[in-house]
Order: C-alpha cells, then structure tokens, then sequence
C-alpha cells in the first residue's frame, strides 16, 4: 500500500514538473522561434530582455523533472532513452545552442547575426524534438519485457512531425502573449498581431491531431470511446481558453491572453494524461510497473520535499523583482 501511494505521489510530482517547464520554458523558446520575424533589432532586444533574468531558472523543472522521472521509475528510461535517444539528443543540443546565444549575443557586435541565428534556431530545434516526442509517446513503443525493440528512428513519423510543428506554434503563441505582456509601443503592437495567427495556427493543428490519434493509438481510441463525458471536458475547456485569448487580443488587453494561453496548454496537457492515465510506457507499461522500490521513492521524496518549495519560491521572487515592462534600450546586460 505503501508503494502505491508514494507511486502515486512520484506521478503527481513529475507530472507537476513536466507542465511547470512547458509553461515556464515553452514562452522562452516561442520568443527564439518568432526572432526571425520581429520588425526590427530593436525589437530582437527587447524579445531577449524580456526573458533575460529567468529563463535559466525556468529550466530547472526539466532537471527536476528528468531527475525525479530516473529515480521514481528508472524503467521508463530503459525504454525512453534508445526509442528517443535522437530527439532528445537534438532537444538538449538545441537548448544548448540558445543558452549560448543569449550571452555571447549582447557581447557580439560584428557577428550578432549569427548569434540571432543560434537563438532561433536553437529554440526552434528544442521545440520541435520535444513535440515529436510527444507524438512518439502518444503513438507508443515497440517494447518487449520492458525492453525497445523498436528502431532508432521510429519516432519520427508524420504524425510525431505534425505533433513537433503543433507545439512549436503552441509555443510561439506563448512567446507572443508574452512579449504583449512585457512590452509596449511597435513590440506590442507587432505582438498583437501575430497572436491571433498563431492562435489559428495552433487550432489547426489541434484539430487534426484529435482526428488522428484514435487512429495511431487504439488504447487512446477506447478510451475515449468508453470515458467520453469525462475525457471531453478538457478540449472543452482548451476551446474556451482559446475563445478568450482571441477575445482579450482584439480587445488590446495585456495580461489575459497570456494567461489564457497557459490555460490552452494546462487543459491539452490534461487531456493527455487522462487519455493516457496510468500507462507510462504505452502502449503496455502502467506507473506501477515502472516503479522504483518504496524504499527509493521515500528516500527521493524527502528531498524534493524540500526543493520544490524553494524552487516555487526563488521562481516567484524573480519574476516578482523583474516585473514590469521592458523598454528599447533597456536591458539587464
């Protein structure tokens, strides 16, 4: 009963931790993939010092995450790593690329350009691989005895390539309400512009991807087929989201649409999971089959007692101390 509940427990903590870093991250990497687009240099400055301060604590949750997620169920990565060793090498080469770029591109005078090019590229990368991951995940893994037995690339289907494009533009739309929450004048205005494209963008992709997955993954299918009252409620609740997020840009407001398109992606992220819930390893594998002993999980537990309150906190003190607006011309390098 013990392991049950702590396994429980671990589901909840990872589960907490994968959203905190889509919602706290996925604005950081939208702003990189929109870099190309902004009007001006000017703009790129802004873009960047809008994240500048925090977007390398809003990693921390995929270290938290990727951390717990090995010590709770250590058999997922047994499958996880050879079935998406590529994608997940290209996520972490891109992140490393756009960490980079945001250093050396305020230092770099002659050769900003191509430090513009890492960032976005950089973002655009890591953003793709984690949503073809996601598709990989929804589509399932050849696994015998907790053992891939799938090739290299398998992940890399039409459909994972379509989930990948999705959340780059479900990013790029959180990059966008972002810089319209951080930003004024011909930023803003830029912003406002875009939100309502990206939105429709995002919708789209949405929309084919629901038609899609019964199709890919027959446990999904049923389940939906069975649970459809309760499984319904969160597209519901997306759709709504979205609704206002489009209502609150026509209507020039600047804090809504940014929390509404969290709620977009708090509410699809739910969807998943109660699509899923409790396999972790489909099409097969359920939380308790993947789990580490009791012992493990209560000895990691004590730990994570005490970071994640401190990492709530440090992350709510700095976006505290960097609220506000961010100028042209002004920065934090």
């Amino acid at each position: 009963m013990m392991g049950l509940d702590l396994t429980l427990i671990w589901a909840a903590i990872i589960g907490f931790g994968i959203i905190m870093y889509v919602l706290m991250d996925g604005f950081d990497l939208g702003l990189g993939i929109l870099y190309p687009f902004a009007p001006d240099e000017e703009s790129r400055d802004v873009m960047m010092n809008s994240i500048a301060p925090i977007w390398d604590g809003n990693e921390t949750w995929l270290v938290l995450g990727g951390a717990g997620l090995l010590g709770a169920f250590p058999l997922v990565y047994s499958v996880f790593l050879p079935a998406l060793y590529i994608g997940v090498f290209l996520m972490l080469a891109g992140l490393i690329f756009r960490g980079i770029s945001f250093e050396f591109r305020f230092k770099s005078k002659k050769n900003r350009h191509w430090w513009n090019r890492a960032f976005c590229w950089g973002s655009a990368v890591a953003a793709f691989a984690q949503g073809a991951v996601v598709g990989a995940y929804i589509q399932g893994f050849a696994v015998v005895d907790f053992v891939y037995v799938g090739g290299a690339l398998d992940w890399l289907t039409p459909f994972s390539v379509l989930t990948g494009l999705g959340l780059m533009a479900g990013y790029a739309l959180l990059g966008a309400t972002w810089l319209i929450l951080k930003s004024e004048g011909h930023v803003q205005a830029w912003a406002y512009s875009i939100a309502p494209k990206l939105l429709l963008a995002v919708l789209v992709v949405f929309g084919i991807v629901s038609l899609w997955t019964p199709l890919v993954s027959l446990e999904v299918r049923a389940r939906w087929l069975d649970q459809l009252h309760l499984i319904w409620v969160f597209p519901i609740l997306a759709m709504a989201c979205a609704a206002m997020l489009y209502r609150s840009v026509k209507r020039q407001q600047e804090g809504l649409p940014f929390v509404m398109a969290l709620g977009l992606f708090i509410f699809t992220y739910l969807g998943l999971i109660a699509s899923k819930w409790p396999v972790i390893v489909p099409p097969d594998y359920t939380i308790w089959d993947a789990a580490s002993a009791p012992e493990s999980q209560l000895f990691l537990l004590v730990g994570m007692i005490f970071v994640i309150p401190v990492v709530l906190a440090y992350t709510a003190w700095s976006y505290w101390v960097f609220r506000g607006k961010v100028k042209v011309g002004e920065g934090y390098h």
